[in-house]
């Protein structure tokens, strides 16, 4: 039987993939204000605001939660498929 995706390493994955992303939007809207997102992440990151730490690491955290929203919705999905899918192989 084939095993499943791992919650963890997805989980792990996804949020450091976007804690990391994140990070590096900043930097970019810092070095090119005029390309900034900022107005989009107010809309994606309840309480963000543009900038200061405490809002810096609001989104931070934020973004790293929602890694692992995706994760814990989409990995027992796939796991379910995917186990439906190989009975019928």
């Amino acid at each position: 039987m084939k095993q499943g995706l791992s919650l963890m390493g997805v989980g792990h994955a996804t949020s450091l993939t976007l804690a990391i992303s994140y990070v590096l939007c900043v930097i970019f809207d810092l070095v090119f204000p005029d390309q900034a997102m900022y107005q989009a992440w107010r809309q994606l990151l309840p309480g963000f605001e543009w900038l200061s730490w405490k809002s810096f690491f609001l989104g931070l955290i934020e973004s790293y939660g929602y890694g692992w929203y995706f994760a814990l919705v989409w990995v027992p999905i796939y796991n379910f498929a995917s186990h439906r899918a190989a009975r019928h192989e």
